[in-house]
This record gives structure tokens, sequence and C-alpha cells, in this order.
């Protein structure tokens, strides 16, 4: 993991050590409004894939032909920087049947030890609280999220008597109502300012992250691109679900190469923020 990526933008070009960037570099810009920072991650291919379609029913999972442990590594140094993470049940419901591709960040990996202590240096919980997105409430939240003293909210709009919500209840975790269809992006990110969260992650996948790209509370995107085309059509992109009736306008904050993934096919790290309006 010592090996060095370049810095491409800002100019000039600058060899960089990869573990730790996320780490160092300014997350929230200083001159930051009085709200939450709203960002998420993926990696993709150049055809821009991020899962196939392939892929067994309750595995939405990046493929192995573009996974790689070092952009896993940024991705857990993003959600060290979080107060807390959003996903959506669908993810639990994989947890459960043994078919996610991984535990919830920042899990105790030797691997990851330092993102451990580097919260605790900043004064933060060793782990970020979850909110999770779930319509059905067919969920089951594992009790290590608790163990590991996580604070834990479903964002819903069944009925809050409901027998499920009333399960969900006894396990600790906050169920916050939300009426009509579905909840809105908006409301949610407003709810979990007012419990005090100020920097929120989404790694909920293409659905979540349109839900917060619709009501316009996304500021930041990371992505990874792999060199790599992959194909299939019907394979999902980052952003899935209806057309945006106002288009997010970004700008490019920030590039790094990696020569060194894929056996030296390559990746490149960009950071893109949105453009404030």
């Amino acid at each position: 993991m010592s090996k060095e990526i370049i810095q491409l933008f800002p100019a000039p070009a600058t060899p960089i050590e990869l573990q730790g960037l996320y780490l160092s570099i300014p997350l929230v810009p200083s001159d930051w409004p009085d709200r939450p920072f709203v960002y998420s991650n993926f990696v993709a291919s150049i055809d821009g894939r991020i899962a196939m379609s392939s892929a067994p029913p309750g595995r939405s999972r990046v493929p192995d032909t573009i996974a790689n442990p070092r952009d896993w590594r940024l991705f857990q140094e993003l959600a060290a920087r979080a107060d807390i993470l959003l996903c959506s049940g669908n993810y639990l419901r994989e947890l459960e049947a043994g078919t996610a591709q991984a535990e919830l960040p920042l899990y105790n990996q030797p691997a990851h030890a330092d993102l451990l202590g580097w919260r605790r240096a900043q004064g933060l919980p060793p782990q970020p609280d979850v909110a999770v997105f779930s319509n059905s409430l067919n969920i089951e939240i594992p009790p290590r999220w608790f163990d590991d003293g996580r604070r834990v909210f479903v964002l819903t709009t069944a009925d809050p008597a409901s027998p499920a919500a009333m399960r969900l209840r006894q396990t600790d975790a906050t169920i916050q109502y939300f009426p009509g269809a579905t909840v809105g992006g908006a409301a949610a990110i407003e709810f979990l300012a007012s419990r005090g969260y100020r920097r929120i992650y989404s790694i909920g996948g293409p659905y979540v992250f349109h839900t917060l790209a619709a009501a316009g509370v996304l500021d930041t995107l990371f992505l990874t691109t792999v060199h790599r085309l992959v194909g299939d059509s019907a394979a999902p992109g980052i952003l899935e679900g209806a057309a945006l009736s106002i288009p997010l306008d970004f700008q490019l904050r920030s590039l790094y190469y990696d020569a060194h993934s894929h056996g030296g096919i390559g990746q490149t790290f960009a950071r893109y923020d949105r453009i404030q309006r």
C-alpha cells in the first residue's frame, strides 16, 4: 500500500502516498455554511459500470473486475471522516443472508487499525453512526453495531406502530417516520442535522445516491475509475432512477492517477464538488 500515486489536479503533477490521502485533504470547505456536508463514493469501470446484472439476487456487490484493495482503502478513509453512514435496507438483508460484500466500515481489520486510531486522535467515537433507508422495515440490525457503540436510525414511511417497527425499537434503534411513499433526501438530511450530524457519508448504492441527488442535498462525489471496459448494458451506474428535474453541476476538485492497480492497468481517483447555486 506504500506505492505512490500522482496528483494530476490541481497542478503541478506531484507524487503522493496513497495511504492517508483522504485523511489529509480538507473534506469540508472552510467557508461551508451551517448545514451538513453530504458526500458519496463509487468505483466504476471506464464504461460506467459499478456492478453486474448477472449477479445472483441479493448480491449487488462491486464485481471482481474492478474491485481492488487500493480503492477499498480510500473508501475506508472516507468512512473514517464521517459522523454517520447512510445505507439501504437491502444492504442489511444482504448482510443477514451472508451475501454482502463486506462489513460496514470501519470494521476491525488489522489493515485499517490506523483509521480507528485516527478517529480517536480527532476526538471522534470509534465508529460512525448509521442511518438506514427502509420503507418495508423488513430488516435485521446486527447486534454488533450496538456493541460497537453506534447509534442506529431507521428512516421509513412504514407505520411507526407496526409490529416491525416495534420489533426494531427493541434493538435500541431509533425509528423515524416520514409521511409519503418514500423517504425524501431533503427530509432525511434535515432530520440527521437536527440530531447534530454534520459529515454524512452515503454508502447506499445508486438508488440512495439518486434520492440525495434528486433532493439537491448531495455535495461531493468521490469517484474511482478503473481503466477497464466490462460491458453489460443492463448493469447499474452510479445514479439509478428517474431523470433529475434539475441537473446537478459539479466541478473537478482533485484528480490522482494510480498506476499500480490491477497489474498496472491503473485507475484514477477524482473528487467532484457540486456547484452551489
